[in-house]
Order: C-alpha cells, then structure tokens, then sequence
C-alpha cells in the first residue's frame, strides 16, 4: 500500500488544474477496466486526470464480436469510472483496420457498409451524451514513405468515402460529440501527415462533420519533431480542434537519469507545442503509468515511456510538465505574432526573397525562425527570418513559417508559394483529357487525365482551367481545389503529385450547375498550358 499512499499523494498542484488554468485545456489518460479494481491507479488517476480514453473497452472486437450481438460491459465500465471522478471522456473508437473481429474481414464488399453503419449508429446512440469526443476512424494511413489510405475491409469495398460515410454516421448517432480522425507518425510535417492534411481539406470542402485531428504522439526518446506545433497549427487554421491523444515517449532500458531528463525535456516540448496551439485542447497520456503501459509488451526491451515509474511514483517529465503547465497558466506566458505576407510567386531559375516579419509581446525576447514547406532551392535564415534563394522546381508550395522566442513561446503563418516553370523545364509540358462521368439535374461527375508529355518529371501539380458555364466545384476525390468565379484550380494530394514523362495520373471530382454544364477546353499545368 506505500506505493498507492505516495501516488494518491503526488506533490504539487494536479496536472488537471494546471492545464485547466492554461486556456481551458485537459490532461487526460487511458484506462483498461482491468486497472479499475487497483486502488493505486485509481487514485493516482483521479487526482491527476480529467479525461479518460478506454482502452481497448469501446473497440469493434469487444462491442460487436459476432455480427449484430452488442457488449457494452466494459465500456460502461470506464464510463461509469470517469462520471463518479468528474472526469470526460474520449471515446475510442469506432472504425479501425486492427482490433476488428473476423466476421468483418468475411462480408461481401456489398454487405460492409451496412456493418459499418450499423455498427456506429448502435455503439454512438448507447453512448450519446456520455462521449466528449470520438475517434471515428482510427489510423486510416499506411504508415510508409507511400502515405496512402490503408487498404483495410472498409477501404476495399467503399473508397475513401468510407470516411466521410463514418463520420456522417456517428454525427447522425450522437450530434454533440467532437468527431475526430486520429493516427500516429503524424505529429511532424512528413508525407503522412500531408495526406491527413489533404483529407481533412477535402472532407471540410464537402461539408463533412469533421471537429478534430488526433495527434497519437507514440515517441521514442529524443525523437519529438521539431515542427510539431507548426504542423498542428496548420491543421487547426483549417478550424479543427487538434489534440496529442496516446502521449507515451520509450527508453531502451534500464533507463538511465540522462534518459529521464532528456524524457522531462521530451514531455515539456510537446506541452509546450500543445500550449502555442490556441485549439489544442489536450493532452492525454497513453498509461497511468509505466506499469500498465502497452510498451514493454510491443517493443522488446523498451519501456519507462510514461511520467510515472513502475510504482506510480512521479519521475522528472511529471515535475516538468507540472511547471511547464504553471508557467502558462500564470498569465505570462508571451505572445509572438508572425504577419503572414499572402501568397507568393515565383519562377524557376529566378532569384526570391522574403522577409518574414513577427513581434512579440514582451520586449527584448530574441526571435529565430523555420520554415516548412518552402519552395526547393530557397532556405531561410534562422537568425534575420530572411527567405532567399533560387527556385530549382515547379510546384505550388503550402509554407509555414514557425517563430519562437527564448521562452519558447512562437507564433505561425502559413502561405501559398507557387512557382511556374521556365520555358516548359520542371513543370514539364502536358496534355489534359476532361470526361463528364455523370450528369444529373444540378449535378455533376468529371474526370481528368493528366498526361506529363516532356522529358522532365512534374513535381507537383496545380491544374488550372476555366468554366464556360455555371459549375461549381464540391469536392476532388484525389486532392486539393479551389475556385473563384468560373477559374478551378485542381491540386495534387501528397500520393499523386510526381508525374514521371510519359506517365500519368487521374484526377475525379463532383460539382454543381444551374443552367449550362459544357466542358471546359483549355488547361494549364503550374502556369504552363497544355496541348
């Protein structure tokens, strides 16, 4: 019992306090309903906590195991846990490639549908009012340099359009819950977390009810992406809420006290990436504590991943979260502002700059500066927070530009930066075949072949046309679009945006007309037109 007295007892004031204090956030767990009977997690769990994420409690496996027979036991379990503490909770999760009985995997393509709806609409109604949020869908990407949707039962028989029908479904079950898409290996700018980015745009484009982004935050030691909270920033310029949902950080052990410090260090950074995020509501921790963390039984010889040790005793991240937390909650936490300059051009093999320019609200703070996202052939310098260079490739660019000061308080702006080609060089040259797929009264399907018919490869594409009558676009089923008047513009999702010569790609997408729905005639690729 010592242990479960000194865990009850943590020092200091309760990570749910101080992160309530910092804007309104929470600090939350996971919970298995094994661990519900042990008085030492529980109690360390409440003290600390204001949030609970089940487990394994609300997967497909334990709440439908054979088709159309329902066990919401142990979900109920975990609910009941968090009402009588005062805490929220997480629901996780409804659609997921893993954890998902057989019977699934057996449908016919024709029959999947049907199962997934039913599926959510019973889980979502039994939990409607009990829920805070969901993860509807959970890790839809392949986690490889290919970043493509994961070709799991859902996928196979509906597209990526199982997604869209998911969250539909759950709003529809339970219309107040915030409905969120959750993965790991996406906390950085990378090739995943683009396609997540892509997909986010074009469900919001189509009216989806998406409400948040899931940051799973599974690290190993010293490995937090240098970029994070610009890449949440940006998901949250899109309106979404953005949370770090499954936080745990693993040491090769034994773990030494270099180890827990630089993990302290790892804990802080991710607060703080959470803390300059005005829509990051939260931060939850994959475990109570190292004792019942899913680590050491997933990877061999690694564990300690979480702020608590083997006996539920605070370590050094508990201490510096503890602070982290204090600091921004005390109302001095600074405020960097970084002016954002509107979209840029540029041409390859044509000299560009920018100054970046930012103030902070305390004075005499040193600022420095990154940037992602930027055109290839142009940096820019840490210290002055001048772009410069010359552009080497064709492409339509989204840059963030991230600043920071000494207390680490920092500020973004993200901004289009897009280069054309020069004389038919990177953008490459190019034939565009424009097919109505389906016409209805107000509505309309098209798609478009993008032939790359130079020498050189395009890399990155942004396909541009004008409308010679009333269309308007509602989604692109391959990326990204926009349109002002009659001028679309198309742009590639982060899995079709090289075109080798020779080859090509197929790009769909939905619209509406009123009174004339011709086809458009003329096409450019980057600001090159197309024959």
């Amino acid at each position: 019992m010592g242990s479960a007295a000194q865990a009850a007892l943590a020092p200091g004031t309760p990570l749910k306090t101080l992160a309530q204090a910092a804007g309104g956030r929470y600090f939350g767990s996971d919970m298995t309903a094994d661990l519900l009977s042990n008085s030492t997690v529980t109690q360390l769990q409440a003290q600390q906590f204001n949030m609970v994420t089940p487990g394994n409690e609300m997967k497909w496996d334990t709440t439908e195991p054979s088709n159309g027979t329902f066990n919401f036991g142990p979900g109920d379990q975990i609910v009941n846990y968090a009402t009588s503490n005062s805490e929220r909770v997480r629901c996780h999760n409804l659609v997921w490639h893993s954890q998902l009985p057989s019977w699934v995997g057996s449908l016919p393509a024709n029959q999947v549908q049907a199962a997934m709806e039913t599926h959510i609409t019973t889980e979502a109604t039994h939990y409607k009012g009990k829920c805070y949020a969901w993860d509807v869908v959970n890790e839809p990407f392949n986690d490889d340099a290919t970043a493509t949707p994961r070709a799991d039962v859902f996928f196979n028989a509906m597209g990526i359009g199982y997604i869209a029908d998911a969250l539909r479904t759950a709003h529809a079950a339970d219309p107040n819950a915030k409905l969120y898409l959750n993965d790991y290996n996406i906390e950085g700018m990378n090739a995943k977390s683009n396609a997540m980015f892509s997909l986010a745009q074009s469900l919001l484009a189509q009216g989806v009810p998406l409400n948040g982004i899931g940051f799973e935050s599974h690290f190993t030691l010293g490995g937090i992406p240098s970029d994070m909270q610009a890449n949440m920033q940006r998901f949250a310029n899109l309106g979404l809420d953005v949370a770090v949902t499954e936080l745990d950080d693993r040491i090769t052990l034994p773990a030494t006290a270099a180890n827990l410090q630089q993990q302290a260090s790892d804990f802080t950074a991710v607060v703080k990436d959470c803390l300059g995020v005005t829509r990051c509501v939260g931060v939850t921790q994959w475990a109570v504590g190292d004792a019942d963390s899913w680590i050491p039984g997933f990877f061999s010889g690694q564990g300690a991943a979480t702020m608590f040790d083997q006996s539920y005793n605070p370590k050094p991240a508990f201490t510096a979260v503890q602070n982290t937390l204090a600091a921004a909650g005390g109302g001095g936490q600074n405020t960097v502002t970084v002016t954002n300059p509107g979209t840029r051009t540029g041409t390859v093999g044509t000299a560009a700059s920018l100054q970046i320019q930012a103030t902070d609200s305390a004075s005499g703070q040193t600022l420095s500066y990154s940037a992602t996202g930027l055109p290839a052939g142009l940096a820019i310098n840490a210290s002055t927070g001048l772009i410069s260079g010359t552009p080497t490739t064709a492409a339509n660019n989204t840059v963030t530009v991230t600043v920071k000061d000494t207390t680490g308080a920092a500020g973004t702006a993200s901004f289009a930066w897009n280069i054309s080609g020069s004389g038919g060089g990177g953008g490459g040259t190019c034939h565009v075949t424009y097919t109505k797929t389906a016409e209805w009264a107000g509505g309309f399907t098209a798609q478009v072949v993008i032939a790359n018919t130079g020498t050189t490869a395009i890399n990155g594409w942004s396909l541009t046309f004008t409308f010679p009558g009333d269309q308007k676009i509602t989604s692109n089923f391959n990326g990204g679009f926009s349109q002002s008047g009659k001028n679309a513009t198309l742009t590639n999702a982060s899995y079709n945006g090289a075109i080798a010569p020779g080859a090509n790609i197929t790009d769909g997408f939905q619209g509406t007309w009123t009174s004339n729905d011709t086809n458009p005639a003329s096409f450019s690729i980057n600001g090159t037109a197309c024959n």
